[in-house]
């Protein structure tokens, strides 16, 4: 396996290379640290992986992407806990490492890549929607939710609400469906935010725009006629939230 890095910490860029050839099968074939020789590298060497940060000194990585002939499907990228990017990143359900990067994450990201025999159709719609989140100043329209058998990529506006379940996440939509994606729901509470989302309870996220009324302040009463519990400790929130004082 080809692997190239776009990097432009040179203290990341060194521990990334290290981890990067303590793999058996994986060569290294180059590395950038600005836009323009990124894209002189890709399409020179044309990796079979690119570890790629998210931010660099003179761009982003959808600079890079966007001056590429052809965009490749074979990206990890690389950014902070604590960088905006991230939550752009999550809702394309795009593949990333963290800062530091871990041995063990990096073997199981490209292991992923190890196994990878087709192209993703979704490839491109998924990086537009993860550019349009990591600009935009509202909630994106819509979000990719990544469940064991799949990708589906749904609109934000479709979901009328979360319930979490552990480490699982049930998604329920207005055409009736449900969705179970292995992930919890506090990380898509971070994905889906105040005011348009309401944690009702501890185990519901609900989308404001499908609440009809409250019932006995104990419920949310949704427009398809379903009651989600709110929790005690968060009535008067919901309750302000939803009838603010004037």
């Amino acid at each position: 396996m080809r692997v190239a890095i776009i990097e432009d910490e040179p203290a990341v860029r060194k521990e990334i290379s290290y981890l990067v050839q303590q793999e058996t099968d994986v060569e290294l074939v180059g590395w950038s640290d600005t836009v323009t020789n990124a894209v002189k590298l890709i399409e020179e060497k044309q990796p079979d992986v690119i570890l790629m940060d998210i931010q660099l000194r003179d761009g982003t990585a959808f600079d890079i992407l966007k001056k590429l002939t052809v965009i490749p499907q074979n990206i990890i990228f690389i950014t902070a806990y604590n960088h905006f990017a991230i939550k752009a990143i999550k809702y394309g359900a795009l593949d990333y490492l963290l800062k530091p990067v871990d041995q063990t994450e990096l073997n199981e990201a490209l292991e992923r890549y190890r196994r990878k025999s087709e192209n993703n159709p979704q490839w491109m719609q998924r990086l537009s929607m993860a550019q349009e989140a990591l600009h935009a100043s509202e909630l994106p329209e819509s979000i990719a939710l990544s469940s064991i058998h799949q990708v589906r990529i749904v609109p934000v506006h479709n979901i009328v609400y979360c319930k979490g379940d552990g480490p699982y996440t049930f998604f329920f939509l207005n055409d009736g469906t449900k969705e179970l994606i292995s992930k919890p729901l506090k990380y898509y509470e971070e994905l889906l935010p105040q005011p348009y989302f309401l944690r009702t309870h501890q185990s519901y996220l609900v989308n404001r725009s499908h609440i009809s009324g409250v019932n006995r302040s104990e419920y949310i009463v949704l427009k398809n006629k379903e009651e989600i519990p709110i929790s005690s400790r968060r009535k008067n929130s919901i309750l302000n939230q939803l009838f603010p004082e004037k």
